[in-house]
């Protein structure tokens, strides 16, 4: 019965796509024929994928976790496609294209947070944990409070990323395929919602892997391509784009473009790296391999793939500066760029796109047009599963249940979940189509850099931890990192049109996740309780199972 839905589903998505592209053909007439047959192409295959691991998820583990059955090479090339989002390629690199060297700064600090999940996160992750970073969290401290706040950072910052996505894959869809925006959002609401409730994470995984596959053989083609044109002299691509950007009075070599003062620098660095390491769909992905040794190598592989991908992009912007700005056909797009443009559709978020047409014609623009959708949706797929895992296994199955729920009736929750986050994320993306939506990416960041990171490290790490120090500090940190983000240049000048912001940095991070530290450590060491005691003399053999694995989940099979 669920493989005829499954498939009756199938031929319905993608039929209504068919509709909406002729509907749009007829509306707009400017279509790029390469890119729908690309992207069906791509949709077609991922729910065979799906359909494929429909069939062999049978159990929570297998939904939660794909059976802890993927490799570490397979790990790490899924961790990179999580996190190889469009706002990595189409926004650094058009951030590159609009200031140059400062397009840097995002890079380098999405980059530098993965030492730390290297080398202090990802194997005591595993060993502790079961289905989700809350596990971690809660492993000696109350269950039921250390749950609903962790499970409330992680739906938060789900949310407010899926925002973001939907937005930006509307706005994609509508531009390329000529459909209409509230379609658009519709259709990758509907295919995100297949690929979780039916695939679960082995579905999920190997959609991030084919992802991440066809994401960087189109950058290491266009970055080659730009280098070729300079037979492969960085000199020259550096001194030609310095040279077209002259006209603009903007120094592209030298910082301070994007951040303009000390504060700011650090407390963004702050942000992009605590927040990397607090992402539940990033976490999430070490409890699908079968051991610490295979989390390790997971991130290993991983770090190895982003970096090498934001490589990529710094090329691709400057390459964009000077392949774009020298064709006339891009000349109004350029100079879109440089006054600011419209922040989705304006050319300082389209310049990977327009370059791919510069160095590859119609056929490579439809190909990386589809593979910028595919980003998206691959994103969204692994979001809306930290979602639903953080609502069936830490709220329902924990929490409610207290512990006490069986196996079929969590993946239920779970389901029912990933089809109210999907309803959820497509009502958001539709209301959210004007506004701007830096400052949603920002507080996602926020939030896991402010609310997940210190509970999870500090749970791991330091023995004094309570749960009265987690669930007061970690929520004063929740709420500094929103409030401040309220107060800040982002909302309330831009968005709510006052005149001064009453905090002066469009980052929070550095003074929220400063505030959470200190108040999770005030609050645990003056905890005097009979409870804090027995949470601190049970951090010895926590701490032991972290670092050896001995009886972790999967261990005896190992």
């Amino acid at each position: 019965m669920m493989n005829r839905i499954f498939l009756f589903l199938i031929l319905g998505t993608v039929g209504v796509f068919a509709a909406g592209a002729i509907e749009g053909e007829i509306q707009k007439q400017d279509l790029n024929i390469s890119a729908i047959v690309m992207f069906l192409l791509f949709v077609g295959g991922t729910l065979g994928i799906t359909y494929w691991a429909a069939k062999r998820t049978k159990s929570a583990k297998d939904f939660y976790t794909a059976g802890g059955g993927i490799t570490g090479f397979q790990n790490g090339m899924a961790i990179a496609g999580d996190y190889m989002s469009a706002a990595s390629f189409l926004g650094i690199s058009g951030l590159v294209y609009l200031k140059g060297y400062d397009g840097l700064i995002y890079s380098i600090g999405f980059l530098v947070g993965w030492p730390i999940i290297l080398f202090m996160i990802a194997e005591p992750l595993r060993n502790l944990g079961k289905y989700t970073f809350a596990d971690v969290a809660s492993y000696r401290l109350r269950q039921t409070p250390i749950r609903t706040l962790a499970a409330a950072g992680s739906i938060a910052t789900v949310i407010l990323y899926l925002i973001a996505q939907m937005v930006g894959a509307g706005k994609l869809i509508q531009l390329l395929f000529g459909l209409e925006y509230e379609i658009a959002v519709v259709l990758v609401g509907v295919l995100m919602i297949l690929y979780v409730t039916f695939g679960g994470m082995l579905a999920t995984t190997w959609v991030q892997i084919i992802k991440a596959f066809l994401l960087l053989s189109g950058a290491t083609f266009m970055a080659f391509a730009v280098m070729a044109h300079f037979n492969f002299d960085f000199g020259s691509l550096f001194a030609k784009a310095v040279e077209m950007k002259n006209t603009e009075s903007l120094d592209i070599m030298s910082p301070g473009g994007l951040v303009s003062d000390p504060i700011s620098a650090i407390s963004l660095a702050v942000a992009l790296m605590f927040g990397t390491a607090g992402l539940p769909h990033i976490l999430m992905r070490f409890f699908t391999v079968s051991d610490a040794k295979e989390a390790r190598k997971s991130v290993f592989y991983a770090t190895g793939f982003i970096g090498y991908f934001y490589i990529l992009t710094f090329i691709i912007g400057f390459g964009a500066i000077v392949m774009v700005f020298q064709n006339p056909e891009y000349l109004d797009l350029a100079k879109q760029a440089v006054s600011g443009g419209d922040p989705i559709l304006g050319g300082k978020n389209m310049a990977a796109i327009h370059l791919s047409h510069a160095v590859g014609g119609d056929f490579f623009l439809g190909f990386i047009s589809a593979v910028a959708f595919a980003t998206i949706l691959a994103v969204v797929s692994g979001l809306t599963l930290a979602g639903a895992s953080a609502i069936s296994h830490d709220l329902y199955a924990s929490v409610i249940k207290k512990g006490k729920a069986d196996s079929q009736s969590e993946m239920k929750v779970s389901k029912i979940a990933t089809v109210a986050l999907g309803v959820v994320a497509i009502f958001m993306g539709i209301a959210f189509e004007q506004q701007n939506i830096a400052f949603v990416v920002g507080l996602a960041f926020a939030i896991a850099a402010s609310a997940n990171f210190p509970i999870l490290f500090l749970s791991m790490y330091w023995s004094k931890l309570t749960t009265r120090g987690a669930v007061i500090g970690g929520s004063i940190g929740l709420a500094t990192a929103v409030l401040l983000v309220i107060l800040g240049p982002i909302v309330w000048v831009q968005i709510l049109g006052n005149a001064e912001a009453i905090f002066p940095y469009k980052y929070p991070a550095l003074f929220s996740v400063t505030v959470s530290f200190a108040s999770i450590w005030f609050f645990s060491i003056t905890d005097k309780s009979h409870d804090a005691q027995a949470e601190i003399e049970a951090f010895e053999a926590q701490y032991v199972r972290s670092q050896t694995g001995i009886g972790a989940e999967g261990a005896s099979e190992h």
